[in-house]
Order: C-alpha cells, then sequence, then structure tokens
C-alpha cells in the first residue's frame, strides 16, 4: 500500500526572515495546489526580527506575500517531522548534524545547481552598511536567485524527497 501522507520539507537558515523565508514562499507559490508535500521554514538562532522590506518587496513583484510569516526557532519537533531539510549555508548544515544529530542538503545541491551556499547579507558583503545600493542588490539577487532555482527543485523532489 502506498503511504500518500504529504511529505514535509523545512529550510533552515539563520533568522528564518531572509533565505530559508525566501524559499518556503517560493516552493509553496511554484507547487500551487500540489498537496504531496508540506513546505516550512525555521532559523537556527530566529531571534526577534521584522521581515525586511527589501525581501518583502522583491517577493510581491513576483506575486507573494509572505505577511502572514512567522518567523520560527529550529527545534527538534520541527525536524521530527521534516522528510527533506534544505539549509542554506554550511553553518546551518553543521549545526544541525552536531546539535541535532540531522542530515541535510544545500540548497542548491537540492535544485541541482552546485554546492556552493547560499551566503547571508554580512558574510557576501561583511562591511553592508556602507553601502546600501550593494546590500539592496545582493538581497534582490538571492531572492531571485531562489525563485528562479525552484523550479528546478521541485523537478527534483520526487527523488530527494520521496
Amino acid at each position: 500500500m502506498a503511504d500518500d501522507r504529504p511529505r514535509s520539507i523545512l529550510f533552515v537558515c539563520t533568522g528564518n526572515i531572509f533565505r530559508s523565508l525566501v524559499a518556503e514562499w517560493a516552493l509553496r507559490a511554484q507547487l500551487g495546489p500540489e498537496r504531496r508535500y508540506v513546505v516550512g521554514s525555521a532559523g537556527i538562532q530566529a531571534e526577534r526580527q521584522s521581515l525586511h522590506s527589501v525581501v518583502r518587496a522583491r517577493l510581491l513583484e513576483k506575486g507573494v506575500d509572505p505577511a502572514p510569516h512567522i518567523q520560527r526557532k529550529l527545534t527538534e519537533d520541527l525536524l521530527a517531522d521534516a522528510g527533506l531539510i534544505v539549509a542554506m549555508g554550511e553553518d546551518h548544515r553543521l549545526h544541525l548534524a552536531r546539535e541535532f544529530g540531522r542530515q541535510s542538503v544545500l540548497f542548491n545541491d537540492a535544485a541541482g545547481l552546485s554546492s556552493d551556499p547560499i551566503l547571508d547579507l554580512h558574510e557576501a558583503l561583511p562591511n553592508w552598511q556602507q553601502d546600501l545600493r550593494a546590500a539592496q542588490a545582493y538581497v534582490e539577487s538571492v531572492v531571485d536567485h531562489i525563485w528562479d532555482a525552484t523550479p528546478s527543485l521541485i523537478a527534483r523532489l520526487p527523488q530527494i524527497c520521496p
């Protein structure tokens, strides 16, 4: 007998207000009414922060309003239900293995693109506060990258999250 329960996909980043949030909302939007997958996200720190206006604006341009997003901190309970854990960075993969004994795949690997992590703003531009235009351009490029890579991720889901 086939197991018809939805598979759970959990995206993990640091604060759950940028990379994992974008991946969650991009996958939800592009899956459409597909009910085979339950999609969520969490942050390894998830300290109380607001969704940045640049992230929200870029997702709105793509037809998705992430305003209902509720920032979540990664917990054992969230991981217990996850059939596929997708980390945005190497530090998240290490945290998942060290703190929870769980394996994960990087987003770009899951999408079949590369083994490169998706860097947070401060990792890509350590002095981002000194060049807010470059910071905005980087954030928008990350949103675009995740959005554009999502169809490749969807195509690979039957193999990586059967």
